[in-house]
C-alpha cells in the first residue's frame, strides 16, 4: 500500500522549536516532508502517522470515506469548490451530526428580489452565504461568500465571489474567482476573452480561471 502525506502535522512547541531551528542549519527551504520528519525519524523521535482512510465521524456516507483535496493550485481550489454545488458531492456539508464550526457572524439571510421578465433576482445550482443580495439578476452554479450583492441585469456563472463583493448592473462574469472586497463595475465582462482578461493584468489559469485580485476593490 501506497500513503501520501496529507500535509496535517501535530507537534509539542518545544519539540517542533528544536527541530526548526535545528533543520536550519542544513537547510534553506526547511520543509517539513522532505527534512524535518525525515530528521526526527534519524534522530530517534517518536513519530506517528493516522490512517486518514480510517477516520469514521457521525452521518458519514461510504463515499466520504478518506475524502481530502490537494488544493494547492488555483485550478485544484476551483475544481473543489465547485464539487460542493453538485447535487451529491463527495463532501457532504450538511451532515448536522458532523457539523463545520465557522465565525459566520451575526449578518441576515440571503435574498433575492425582483420578479419581472427582464429583471428577475435567481440563485441556481448555487451556494449562497448570509448578507448576500441577488437583486434582479441571475447566479448559475456559484459560490457567493458572505455580503455579496450582484445588482441588476448581471449574470455570475461557475465562479467563485469572496466576502462583500460588489457586481455592478449589466456584468457578465464567467469561470471566475473574485477577492474579498471587488467592487466590478458596471458593464464588465470577465471570462468570455482570456486574452482581453490578461492584458487588464488578471491572472488566467492552464484551465481557463480567470482570477480578479482585491486591487481592483
Amino acid at each position: 500500500t501506497c500513503f501520501a502525506s496529507m500535509g496535517n502535522y501535530i507537534f509539542s512547541t518545544k519539540k517542533l522549536i528544536e527541530v526548526l531551528l535545528e533543520g536550519k542549519k542544513f537547510h534553506a527551504d526547511l520543509d517539513f516532508g522532505k527534512h524535518v520528519i525525515p530528521m526526527m525519524l534519524a534522530q530517534g523521535d517518536r513519530v506517528f502517522a493516522y490512517n486518514f482512510n480510517d477516520n469514521i465521524i457521525p452521518g458519514m456516507r461510504a463515499e466520504e470515506r478518506g475524502y481530502w483535496k490537494d488544493v494547492g493550485t488555483i485550478d485544484s481550489y476551483y475544481e473543489a469548490n465547485m464539487d460542493l454545488i453538485n447535487v451529491s458531492p463527495q463532501l457532504n456539508l450538511y451532515n448536522y451530526k458532523w457539523p463545520i464550526l465557522t465565525n459566520q457572524g451575526n449578518l441576515p439571510p440571503a435574498k433575492t428580489v425582483f420578479d419581472s421578465d427582464d429583471r428577475r433576482g435567481v440563485n441556481i445550482d448555487s451556494y449562497v452565504c448570509a448578507g448576500c443580495i441577488t437583486s434582479g439578476s441571475t447566479v448559475r452554479r456559484s459560490i457567493l461568500g458572505p455580503l455579496c450583492k450582484i445588482n441588476s441585469y448581471s449574470l455570475v456563472e461557475d465562479s467563485i465571489l469572496f466576502e462583500n463583493v460588489n457586481v455592478g448592473r449589466h456584468v457578465k462574469l464567467k469561470r471566475c474567482i473574485i477577492d474579498k472586497n471587488v467592487v466590478i463595475p458596471d458593464g464588465s465582462i470577465v471570462g468570455y476573452d482570456l486574452d482581453e482578461d490578461r492584458r487588464k493584468g488578471y491572472t488566467v489559469t492552464e484551465s481557463g480561471i480567470v482570477v480578479v485580485p482585491r486591487r481592483d476593490k
